[in-house]
């Protein structure tokens, strides 16, 4: 499974983007079929889960990093990121991730509980 993430860019501090990622439906699956996460990069560390949905839409997770700022929400088979008040700390190379192995109300926070991932999307919030 291939998921093809959007909506990385410039942009300034206090600004907005919004990330976007679609999870094909294979082999008989659909979207809700999978739980999905947004990661980004920590040097020298596992990757960072940003924010995490379930495949029912309505468990939710933030990283304290992002709460009050970003919004993970989702359609049947695309997740969204929407990255408010932009700060400079946040700039780094987000990606998506998908995996079959949650329950439908549960969400997956550690990138070793994903088996599906997603290029990378590069943000960067500088003046």
């Amino acid at each position: 499974v291939q998921l093809q993430a959007y909506g990385g860019g410039l942009e300034q501090p206090g600004g907005s983007l919004r990330l976007s990622c679609t999870v094909p439906g294979v082999s008989g699956r659909t979207g809700n079929d999978y739980a999905i996460g947004w990661f980004r990069t920590v040097p020298g560390k596992e990757r960072e889960c940003v924010a995490a949905i379930s495949r029912s839409g309505r468990r939710l997770y933030h990283a304290d990093s992002v709460k009050g700022r970003f919004t993970i929400s989702r359609d049947r088979n695309t997740a969204y990121l929407q990255m408010n008040s932009l700060k400079s700390e946040d700039t780094d190379i987000y990606y998506c991730a998908a995996t079959l192995g949650t329950r439908w109300d549960s969400v997956a926070i550690l990138s070793r509980e994903y088996e599906f991932w997603g290029q990378g999307t590069q943000v960067t919030v500088s003046s």
